[in-house]
C-alpha cells in the first residue's frame, strides 16, 4: 500500500469529494493520505478531516506565503492539537523567494519560529522551499538542534549535492509529479537520495503527473510517481521502501 505524504484535500477543489476519495483509497492501493495545512484555517481543515476519515492524517502550519499572516495565537492552536494522534508534522513551512508573497526576512523568523516549536512538540516537520535551497540549508544547521525528530524536504528540487547535505541533517526528499514531466532535468537527484530518505507525494490537487497534466491532481496519481521513480531505481521496491519511511518518520 502507497502512502501520499503530502495532499491538500483540504482543498477547495477536493474538500467536496474527500469522502468518495477516501471510499476508493483501498482499490486505489493507497494506505494513508497526510493533509497538509499552509495556515490556521487549512490546518483545522486537515485536522477535521482526519477526525473524519480513519485512514488521513494532518499536519499543520503556516506556509512561508502565509508567514506575514503568523500570530503567537496559530502558534498556541498548534501546540494544543500537537497531542492529537492524527497531527503528525508542523508544516508545511519553509521559504519561498519566487513568489515572495511575505517579506523574505519575515519568511526567516517564522521559519526559524516553527522549527523550534516543531522540536517542543516532538513533531518532524515538513518543509516548502522554492528559490531558496541555499539559505534554507544554512538556516537548517544553525538550527540543526531544532531536528531531532527528522523532517521533509517536500516537492523536492534541488541538487544533487545539496540533497547530500539536507540528508546528513536527518532529513528526507519527498517526490511528486513534476518527475514525469517531459522536461524533468534531475533524473540523477531522484537516483542519489538514500533509500531510506525517499518519499512519495502528490501534492494534491496541484502538480499533476502525465499523463493527466493539465488536470485536477488526485492522491490515487501516486502510483504513476511510484512507477516513474521505480523505472530509475530498480534497486529497491519503490513502494516498500518508501511506505515503511513514511510509516517511521510521521510515527504512523
Amino acid at each position: 500500500m502507497l502512502i501520499d505524504t503530502h495532499a491538500h484535500l483540504n482543498d477547495e477543489r477536493l474538500l467536496p469529494i474527500a469522502g468518495e476519495i477516501v471510499s476508493t483509497m483501498p482499490q486505489k492501493g493507497l494506505g494513508a493520505i497526510i493533509n497538509v495545512g499552509f495556515d490556521r484555517p487549512s490546518s483545522e481543515l486537515a485536522l477535521s478531516l482526519a477526525h473524519t476519515y480513519e485512514p488521513l492524517y494532518a499536519v499543520v502550519g503556516i506556509h512561508p506565503h502565509d508567514a506575514k499572516t503568523a500570530t503567537q495565537d496559530d502558534y498556541r492552536y498548534f501546540e494544543s492539537v500537537s497531542t492529537d494522534k492524527k497531527v503528525v508534522a508542523i508544516g508545511e513551512i519553509g521559504l519561498d523567494f519566487y513568489y515572495d508573497l511575505s517579506d523574505r526576512d519575515v519568511q526567516q523568523r517564522v521559519f526559524i519560529e516553527q522549527l523550534e516549536l516543531a522540536h517542543a512538540l516532538k513533531l518532524p516537520v515538513v518543509m516548502h522551499v522554492r528559490d531558496a535551497y541555499g539559505l534554507a540549508l544554512e538556516i537548517l544547521k544553525e538550527n540543526n538542534r531544532f531536528l531531532e525528530y527528522g523532517g521533509v524536504m517536500h516537492c523536492y528540487a534541488g541538487s544533487k549535492e545539496l540533497l547530500k547535505d539536507f540528508v546528513s541533517l536527518g532529513l528526507h526528499a519527498s517526490f511528486g509529479g513534476v518527475i514525469t514531466f517531459k522536461n524533468f532535468a534531475k533524473q540523477e537527484v531522484v537516483k542519489s537520495c538514500p533509500a531510506d530518505r525517499l518519499l512519495l507525494e502528490t501534492d494534491c490537487p496541484y502538480m499533476t503527473p502525465v499523463p493527466y497534466r493539465g488536470k485536477t491532481n488526485m492522491p490515487e496519481y501516486i502510483s504513476l510517481v511510484r512507477d516513474k521513480i521505480q523505472e530509475w531505481r530498480p534497486d529497491i521496491d519503490v513502494e516498500s521502501v518508501t511506505t515503511q519511511n513514511a510509516k517511521r518518520l510521521f510515527n504512523i
